[in-house]
């Protein structure tokens, strides 16, 4: 929801999960326009009664090529939050000296009744991991999880001109393609029509 939210300025509560897609927006940054490529991953999650991570290897090619993370878990969800630490364990042993920009995404901020993690636990996680934090609903703000990336890509945007390809140097993995924005378009479209379907069956 946040991704298609973020890209697109609309929510759409109900549609058909990501499981991985990718997708590209252009930006204007101090007044340079970069290309950013948003690797929307299928869910991650801890294994039975362990602090270790569940990973597909979708994840994993990800992780190898990403300039940038987005952490997201919900204010409702304790687990989704649990789940982070371990997830950061996990990129620093893929990435054991690199300065990769993070962005901790607090959802659900519309659901402050349903809350199960604090904004100052959110907040001390993103100090431990060396990241910002952000809370924001993607139901409700807009803005919220639109400043929210472009702050990131101000962050990537500093930190590419001190990257010397490094990260990179004998992983010899491609960068997949990004699809034009027709899929996302299409989806939406799909979800939009079931929507007033059911909309009329009532």
């Amino acid at each position: 929801a946040l991704v298609v939210r973020f890209l697109t300025k609309r929510f759409i509560g109900d549609y058909e999960a990501n499981t991985g897609a990718l997708y590209s927006r252009k930006f204007t940054i101090d007044g340079e326009q970069i290309s950013l490529q948003v690797q929307d991953t299928p869910f991650v999650s801890l294994e039975d009664d362990t602090d270790s991570i569940c990973c597909q290897e979708q994840i994993n090619r990800s992780i190898y090529w990403a300039d940038g993370f987005v952490f997201v878990y919900s204010i409702t969800d304790y687990e989704s939050f649990r789940v982070l630490r371990p997830l950061h364990q996990h990129i620093r042993r893929i990435h054991p000296n690199a300065n990769i920009p993070l962005l901790l995404m607090a959802n659900k901020g519309d659901l402050l009744r349903a809350r199960q993690v604090s904004s100052k636990e959110g907040l001390q996680l993103a100090t431990e991991l060396g990241g910002t934090y952000c809370e924001v609903s993607a139901r409700e703000n807009c803005e919220g999880v639109h400043e929210a990336f472009q702050q990131l890509c101000q962050e990537l945007s500093r930190s590419s001109g001190s990257c010397n390809g490094e990260k990179r140097r004998g992983l010899h993995l491609v960068r997949p393609k990004s699809p034009n924005m027709q899929d996302l378009k299409r989806r939406l479209k799909q979800a939009l029509t079931s929507k007033g379907k059911s909309a009329t069956t009532l």
